[in-house]
């Protein structure tokens, strides 16, 4: 098998695994609430990229942080995956799986919006359009259709899963300024987030739970939405000869997810939440070419 077919095996084997992570939220979220699932799918978490570190003989890479690596990596740690999870499980705990999905995909497109003042860049008509056509898709789903009278299904849940973009987006931002492998620097954001997940379960929860379903589905999620997945995705990166040949392939993610919902969870897919995730990735798209035209340019 040459490189880039060992790309797109790790790149297909990540969207399939991303695919399934709401379905995953939605089923465990029936057994456990929020703060549960965060609790224990982060340890899970923690003992799964140990492992791959250890796999991958990245473990003593560790000991190359110094002490401001480390406040760096705690300070990651809150934002992600303590913030993160907490704000993204609750939008996910109101509202649907088929609305929470394609919401939190907007994290791109957010993610252009906030590198505007932190990362000092600046925003073209063409990706200004773009950023109006993916948020068009937000209120297409949101108010189920309805979008000329701005009902909103679940105006709290709404704002939480548009909430949980900001602080993925500043995850990422302030990742870019880490110039270390990524691996070992996600295992000590997992590591430093754990006691903000902890006090907050023990706090608001009860990290005692006797739903087996539900910690099957906290490790699953632990597994491949917070561990594995992620080095699957870095590896299909490393080996394309492109990133652009297994780039496009995240677009069929939250598609693919929507067979998932619907099959599993059991909801009904609304003709509104294929329109407005439509709009959604076309906006991202558009946003990206944007992007990299201005580069080359």
């Amino acid at each position: 098998m040459d490189r880039q077919t060992q790309a797109y095996a790790f790149a297909l084997t990540a969207v399939l695994f991303w695919s399934t992570v709401a379905t995953a939220f939605k089923l465990s979220l029936r057994h456990l609430d929020p703060a549960q699932l965060l609790f224990y799918a982060n340890i899970v978490s923690i003992i799964t990229l140990f492992l791959v570190l250890l796999v991958q003989k990245k473990l003593h890479l560790l000991a190359q942080y110094s002490k401001y690596d480390l406040a760096r990596a705690a300070a990651l740690g809150f934002l992600n995956p303590f913030l993160y999870y907490t704000v993204l499980f609750k939008a996910y705990d109101l509202l649907p799986a088929q609305e929470a999905q394609p919401l939190n995909y907007t994290w791109a497109i957010m993610l252009a919006l906030l590198s505007i003042p932190l990362l000092k860049q600046r925003l073209g008509l063409k990706e200004f359009g773009a950023i109006v056509v993916s948020y068009f898709g937000v209120v297409v789903i949101a108010t189920h259709g309805d979008f000329l009278a701005l009902r909103f299904s679940n105006i709290a849940g709404v704002l939480l899963a548009l909430g949980s973009t900001v602080i993925w987006a500043l995850y990422w931002i302030y990742n870019t300024k880490d110039g270390k492998d990524p691996v070992p620097s996600l295992f000590l954001n997992f590591v430093f987030g754990f006691p903000f997940v902890l006090a907050w379960t023990l706090i608001f929860s009860d990290v005692q739970v006797t739903s087996a379903k539900g910690l099957l589905g906290a490790a699953y999620v632990g597994v491949f939405e917070m561990g594995i997945t992620f080095v699957f995705w870095l590896n299909a990166l490393r080996l394309s000869s492109s990133t652009a040949k297994v780039g496009t392939l995240i677009f069929f993610s939250p598609f693919l997810s929507l067979i998932f919902i619907h099959f599993l969870v059991g909801e009904e897919i609304l003709l509104s939440t294929i329109v407005g995730l439509a709009f959604i990735v076309l906006g991202t798209v558009l946003q990206q070419l944007s992007h990299k035209k201005a580069v080359t340019e």
